[in-house]
């Protein structure tokens, strides 16, 4: 549950992100390699609720590896590794149908579909902080700090050798 809390939210804070008409800070990031830090939090109007976490991206193409939340999420855009070091588990999955949920590579391609429920709040030389209003009257906020662009170095990064870990750890493979 937590894990796909996780990569909910962060599809959301993506897809604000990159909304709202042409944002030049984030058209940049088409043929490169991006590392930025995020906050998000998410609350709902007329109850009780706030959910606030932080954590690192990477991404080149269809290919990304994230942090927060306690897990590491590494992606070649064709296998994902999800890491729960705390746990020591290890899931390893086949990408057969991304999405906006299961690849932040995404959210990219498709800001203009979210155009509508984004405001951008402030922006800066390398960060942006947006709102997205959701279906529920859930508000996604986020803020993308510290982006640095970089040359494309291939996807070699972006993949987790499992017999690196720990004997004690919990691999489940279901390629």
């Amino acid at each position: 549950m937590k894990k796909y809390l996780f990569i909910a939210a962060l599809a959301l804070f993506c897809c604000s992100a990159f909304a709202q008409g042409r944002i030049p800070l984030l058209d940049k990031v088409q043929g490169q390699r991006v590392r930025f830090h995020y906050t998000y939090s998410l609350s709902q109007n007329g109850a009780d609720f706030r959910d606030v976490t932080d954590g690192q991206v990477c991404l080149e193409g269809n290919a990304y590896e994230l942090e927060g939340l306690g897990l590491k999420v590494i992606s070649d855009g064709s296998t994902r590794w999800s890491l729960d070091q705390e746990a020591k588990e290890l899931v390893i999955d086949r990408v057969e149908k991304e999405d906006l949920f299961t690849n932040p590579a995404l959210f990219i391609a498709s800001y203009p579909d979210y155009l509508d429920r984004i405001r951008v709040n402030q922006s800066g030389a390398d960060w942006l902080d947006v709102t997205l209003s959701l279906d529920d009257d859930t508000k996604a906020r986020f803020r993308l700090a510290d982006i640095v662009y970089g040359e494309p170095q291939g996807k070699s990064d972006f993949s987790l050798d499992e017999k690196s870990l720990p004997s004690d750890y919990v691999i489940t493979d279901l390629r």
